[in-house]
């Protein structure tokens, strides 16, 4: 394994999921992922009371809980339709890039069902897409994670990738 810095990687998401499909495939990618590099899953909860909520005032009140994960130094990149799209390859380089040159943690944010609170959109790095089709909030975190996993196999030359 390349050993790039002492950067933590983060994952920050909004809501737990329900669904049994989607935290199987999360948990066999964290796996394969810790073969590579620590990374933290940052759940955010919402309080109960929240489900009344117009849908901005919901964006608010989980952006403010987003807020709270991150550090003033950390990079943070929202996953969010309208962000950059990368290759596979491209988005390995762009990770060995963050974690060699960056300096606080690296940090990927899922927002809710409606998505990030102008502040989070302030205050993040960047914005990665993986698809220009609308996905699942719950869903997407599966293929991070699993696009997250092919970076570091491309970067460490295992023949999980092929090109």
């Amino acid at each position: 394994m390349h050993f790039y810095s002492n950067m933590a990687i983060n994952f920050i998401r909004v809501h737990s999921t329900t669904k049994g499909f989607i935290s199987d495939g999360e948990q066999e990618f964290l796996k394969r992922i810790n073969r590579f590099t620590s990374l933290n899953i940052i759940d955010i909860k919402p309080n109960k009371k929240w489900n009344s909520l117009q849908p901005n005032d919901l964006k608010q009140k989980e952006g403010e809980q987003i807020l709270q994960q991150i550090q003033p130094n950390d990079t943070v990149i929202l996953l969010d339709e309208r962000g950059k799209q990368y290759s596979s390859i491209d988005f390995a380089r762009f990770i060995e890039q963050n974690l060699a040159f960056g300096g606080g943690n690296l940090c990927f944010v899922v927002g809710g069902a409606f998505g990030f609170s102008q502040e989070v959109y302030a205050r993040a790095n960047s914005k990665l897409s993986l698809s220009k089709m609308t996905t699942s909030h719950q869903l997407v975190r599966v293929i991070f994670l699993e696009q997250l996993y092919r970076a570091f196999t491309i970067l460490n030359n295992h023949p999980y990738h092929n090109e």
